[in-house]
């Protein structure tokens, strides 16, 4: 809108170019460093502080999740040298963890202020400096735009005393989905590789997706004993989602106790403490032991979870295919199980002796006596309990004990309950065969759940087994005989005969069908908005209710002329909506001369949400898409993408004087030198044979336009104005 405004006084063209030029350059975050202590001894560690001023209502990606997802994971780079070594992988301070619906992971961020912080170990005595360059992104949900950032940064000087130490080679850090070679940044005044001896600069990412292990040992990352760092672990637990998962936890520990293991215990195990006991004072607080034992014990599950897996484990687990597909395995299992296929159990041998313990009576007794109840209940309580841990792990190291205590306060507050006001227990309903309802209920969400897990690892690597129309063909199934069983339809094994059906059956059945026909419709490409964080996106449609009266779409690897190449990077990018383009400039250039057609480019990045909110709705319109099918050659340039050029493309921007050896940074590149823009969505229209440049565009640019009547009209602007040149020549 800024550059239409000013179009409309075309005498004052070159004025509005210069001046919004500096206008649209813009730098949410801004990057200061600092040390934790400004002198060391060799030997000693210390860490190199990053931190990040950001703009309101912008967000700066952090360092700790999965690159493959899409936002630029913020990286450091550093090239080798004698001097230091790195300790570990960079670690976000303080940062946001968010489930994100466009791109189907959890991210990390930071608001307002950031610090990232990586440790290093001083192996020489003397000044040292050391340099980094940084690659980031920062974004706002305000107007969706995203702004892909590098800096380069200097931390010190650092005062090394002491004797040298042997320099070591450059310890291999264990990342949290595979392994990363990070190696040291140059010292001032040490000699250091430069390319022509073959030491090329890695970049640093805890979330590098696994390779082959060529790399040298593996170091642990030690915890950060800076006070700020222990502050910023507790900034992270205030998000909103971890409250909704203790809300989830609690509900699921509300439903165990809707399980044929659980229910029947509880009138008996509150009946032993008010008539065994002296007097119904010590009954009560009795059974408030009892309950609290029972909080104990599956906090310490939590603890032990989080003990074990580490932050490092957690992370690999929300990331790695291997981890995915174990859980996917697990909940599969226990979905079977609670089918009535079969029931785990715990040995015999175990139960008993815990049972012999509870015998003894006394304070002791009462813990024992819970310890045999979470142990008895287990083929019950096993897979919702593992169910949580598994959603746990996908977030910070807190969520197990979090996840524990919602689930146990749930699961021991009937006891205590129910020892408070002992005359509750009469309007229990009685144990029957509508426990088992409950159990086979929570087996078919168990398989649906699973389905979720497969997914992950699908999507992260790229194997296309379970795209969207089987996952919700999979789920209408899955919920469409549910629905069936609810109502009677056929039976399991370990179902009682039902005589006729209650109402609280009718109502499961008539949820699990109504969910049933939400599913149908993203059969034939409806959104379905409710399950946005839960299914695959949609880069394909099997099914169709009407035979289409368009021409098949073409893909965007293949070309249906000699007139044009194959589209380079096409292995790995794609058009949406099934669109022919191409994912370099100069391609683009070539075939829209020999078709005698405008250029649309499409600044866009796998970070950008409002970059696929204008694929999936405006884009997606028939006008929109038919003018881009057939009136323009389409070319996207990615901004963010770490595809490496070949280097014989490798160029030194005249805009930053730095080299660009990436697909992302060269787009980025021509966006900012040939257009002042570093934001995304942005949409230019050119002609092929003029120059990507602001001063050859057919009509003004435009950014995120959501109005489709908007859209269009740019469109046939541009190509108005293209054929209007080609006239005149």
């Amino acid at each position: 809108m800024f550059f239409r405004n000013y179009f409309l006084l075309p005498f004052l063209l070159v004025l509005s170019m210069a001046g919004s030029a500096a206008a649209q350059i813009l730098q949410p975050t801004k990057l200061s460093t600092a040390l934790s202590k400004p002198a060391a001894r060799v030997g000693e560690e210390l860490d190199l502080i990053v931190t990040a001023r950001i703009d309101d209502k912008w967000h700066l990606y952090a360092t700790d999740f999965d690159p493959d997802l899409g936002p630029t994971v913020f990286t450091f780079t550093f090239a080798k040298s004698p001097a230091y070594e790195l300790v570990g992988a960079p670690k976000s301070i303080g940062a946001t963890k968010h489930y994100d619906d466009v791109f189907k992971g959890n991210v990390t961020y930071f608001e307002k202020t950031g610090r990232i912080t990586q440790r290093i170990r001083v192996l020489q005595p003397g000044s040292l400096t050391i340099k980094a360059e940084t690659e980031f992104q920062s974004c706002t949900d305000v107007d969706g735009r995203c702004i892909p950032g590098e800096e380069s940064l200097s931390f010190g000087p650092i005062e090394v005393t002491g004797t040298a130490a042997v320099p070591a080679t450059p310890a291999a850090t264990k990342g949290t989905t595979g392994t990363v070679t990070p190696v040291s940044t140059p010292a001032a005044g040490v000699p250091t590789a430069s390319a022509d001896t073959g030491a090329t600069p890695v970049a640093v990412s805890p979330a590098t997706p696994a390779t082959a292990d060529t790399t040298p040992a593996v170091t642990a990352a030690p915890a950060v004993a800076e006070a700020a760092v222990a502050s910023g672990a507790t900034t992270a637990l205030e998000g909103n989602s971890l409250w909704g998962f203790a809300l989830l936890a609690f509900l699921s520990g509300l439903g165990a106790l809707l399980t044929p293991c659980v229910f029947p215990l509880i009138p008996m195990t509150v009946s032993i403490f008010t008539k065994g006991s002296a007097n119904r004072r010590q009954g009560i607080l009795k059974a408030l032991v009892y309950g609290l034992s029972i909080i104990f014990i599956y906090v310490v599950v939590g603890l032990l979870t989080t003990v074990l897996l580490g932050a490092d484990g957690l992370n690999l687990i929300s990331t790695h295919w291997l981890p995915n597909l174990i859980f996917f395995a697990v909940f599969v299992v226990f979905g079977l199980s609670f089918l009535g296929l079969f029931e785990i159990t715990l040995p015999h041998g175990m139960v008993n002796k815990i049972d012999e313990q509870a015998d003894k009576g006394g304070w002791a007794g009462v813990f024992f006596m819970a310890l045999t109840l979470v142990v008895v209940s287990f083929s019950c309580t096993g897979p919702i309990v593992a169910s949580i841990l598994t959603m746990a792990a996908q977030g910070e190291r807190i969520q197990p004990v979090v996840g524990m205590l919602g689930f146990s306060l749930a699961f021991a507050l009937p006891f205590m309950l129910f020892a408070l006001f002992p005359t509750w227990l009469k309007s229990l309903p009685s144990s029957g065969g509508w426990l088992n309802t409950v159990k086979v209920t929570l087996g078919f969400v168990e398989l649906m759940l699973a389905l979720k897990f497969l997914s992950m690892a699908d999507l992260a690597y790229h194997w296309n087994l379970l795209p969207r129309d089987i996952y919700l063909v999979l789920w209408i199934a899955l919920s469409g005989l549910l629905g069936v069983y609810l109502l009677g339809r056929f039976k399991l094994s370990h179902d009682s005969d039902l005589s006729h059906l209650s109402v609280g059956r009718l109502l499961m059945a008539v949820l699990a069908f109504s969910f049933m026909t939400y599913l149908v419709p993203g059969l034939f490409g409806a959104p379905l908005p409710l399950l946005a964080g839960y299914l695959p996106p949609q880069s394909r449609n099997d099914f169709s209710l009407a035979a289409s009266s368009e021409a098949p779409a073409v893909s965007a690897g293949t070309t249906p002329d000699a007139q044009c190449e194959a589209p380079r990077y096409a292995e790995f990018l794609e058009l949406p909506h099934g669109l022919q383009g191409f994912f370099d400039l100069e391609q683009a250039k070539r075939c829209a001369k020999a078709r005698n057609k405008p250029i649309f480019i499409d600044f866009t990045g796998h970070a950008c949400v409002n970059c696929r909110k204008m694929e999936a709705t405006v884009w997606k319109d028939p006008e929109v898409l038919r003018r881009l099918r057939n009136d323009f050659v389409v070319v996207a340039l990615y901004v963010d993408d770490k595809a490496p050029l070949p280097r014989n493309e490798w160029y030194t921007s005249a805009h930053d004087h730095k080299e660009k050896t990436t697909l992302g940074k060269k787009n980025a590149d021509l966006q900012l030198t040939g257009f002042n823009v570093n934001a995304q969505p942005y949409y230019v229209l050119l002609d092929p044979n003029a120059p990507a440049d602001l001063a050859h565009v057919l009509t003004p640019p435009i950014a995120y336009e959501p109005d489709v009547a908007g859209f269009v009209k740019f469109l046939d602007a541009g190509l108005a104005r293209y054929r209007q040149q080609v006239t005149t020549r």
